[in-house]
């Protein structure tokens, strides 16, 4: 009789340890998860299974898009108010929680005020992930996502940029990201038991098909989108389009749009990816893009025909350090991921245009 009640007792034992582990590797630590980016990717990771806890100090977001998450996940998500610069509070995060991985988008994002103000930049994005690293290697998480850009690419030589191209920045906010880069190499190189995937991504738009989360700036929009749909609600009087002498289509910048969506989907094919490896990845840097270009004026057209509204603009001089054309080649994403980019500059618009139009204020507007 005691044999049987062994193998009675080891079974249980064993399918506990199934339980935890597979438990283990869908917990998700998501710092800026309050984001534009992170808030939508949490929704992903919600719809594929993970489990998420948010790590967000909340500088350049708001709490009301957890709220929002939460409702539309259907339940209450873990929030945690901290800082990645400071240690003790991630430690007391990763005591509480064990983590199979981490998606790091916690960031200053702005590139008119890193100019202004680079320390504050590098302090942020470059110091709070080394503090970042530093307590993951503590409690040996070592697997991370992190929110790159194609900033990184600098001045382009070749188009479309594949993740081979040469690197170079024209300002603080794209010096921080590609210095993390530079970090995570290092990193790898000196311990390969790391896995670290930076996704460059290239120019984020859209809103969630609720219109229920979106793109929230703080002040005047840096961004050409969320410019775009201040103007047709009304806030903003016209549109400033930098430069219509560049060697395009039609003379204005010529960019890689990518749905926030598919951009959230991208994150979670990478957490995918890595659970499916047996062995460390190393340093591994993916492009998210949609492998095609859109003019500003194109894009300006697309909202206006979605919104049904005029979009008045100007022509002003062209910006310090902007580029004629930025798009990507996303082969790798495809091939290593099975990802790719299914939604369209319409879909971008009608999202953002339904986005806004709920929520003319943001997430004021209540």
């Amino acid at each position: 009789m005691k044999a049987p009640l062994q193998w009675g007792v080891f079974f249980c034992l064993k399918i506990a340890l199934d339980i935890n582990m597979e438990n283990y590797k869908n917990k998700i630590l998501v710092t800026g998860g309050a984001g534009y980016i992170g808030s939508h990717t949490c929704i992903a990771l919600h719809e594929a299974g993970y489990e998420v806890v948010i790590y967000d100090n909340l500088s350049n977001s708001s709490f009301e898009a957890v709220n929002r998450v939460s409702s539309l996940i259907g339940q209450p998500i873990d929030f945690i108010e901290g800082d990645i610069r400071d240690a003790d509070s991630l430690r007391q995060v990763f005591v509480a929680h064990r983590f199979f991985g981490v998606i790091h988008f916690a960031g200053l994002k702005a590139v008119g005020e890193s100019v202004a103000k680079p320390l504050m930049y590098y302090d942020n994005n470059v110091s709070g992930t080394i503090t970042l690293l530093k307590i993951m290697a503590e409690y040996e998480v070592k697997k991370l996502v992190f929110s790159s850009s194609a900033t990184v690419y600098g001045d382009p030589e070749i188009l479309p940029i594949n993740e081979d191209s040469p690197r170079s920045c024209t300002n603080p906010y794209g010096q921080s990201k590609l210095t993390v880069e530079h970090v995570l190499e290092d990193l790898a190189l000196s311990d390969n038991s790391w896995s670290l995937i930076p996704l460059r991504y290239f120019n984020p738009v859209g809103a969630h098909p609720s219109g229920q989360i979106g793109e929230d700036p703080n002040d005047i929009p840096n961004n050409l989108m969320p410019y775009i749909s201040q103007v047709a609600v009304g806030k903003l009087d016209k549109l400033s389009i930098f430069g219509d002498d560049y060697a395009t289509v039609d003379g204005t910048g010529v960019r890689d749009f990518i749905h926030v969506t598919d951009l959230a989907q991208g994150h979670v094919a990478a957490l995918n990816y890595l659970k499916q490896q047996k062995q460390s990845l190393g340093f591994l840097p993916i492009n998210l893009g949609s492998g095609k270009g859109t003019s500003v004026l194109e894009l300006v057209r697309a909202f206006s025909a979605v919104s049904a509204k005029d979009i008045p603009f100007q022509f002003v001089g062209r910006r310090a350090g902007d580029i004629a054309s930025c798009y990507a080649s996303a082969d790798k994403a495809q091939e290593l991921l099975g990802w790719k980019a299914s939604l369209s500059i319409t879909d971008m618009c009608q999202d953002t245009w339904r986005w806004q139009s709920i929520n003319p204020n943001g997430y004021n507007s209540i």
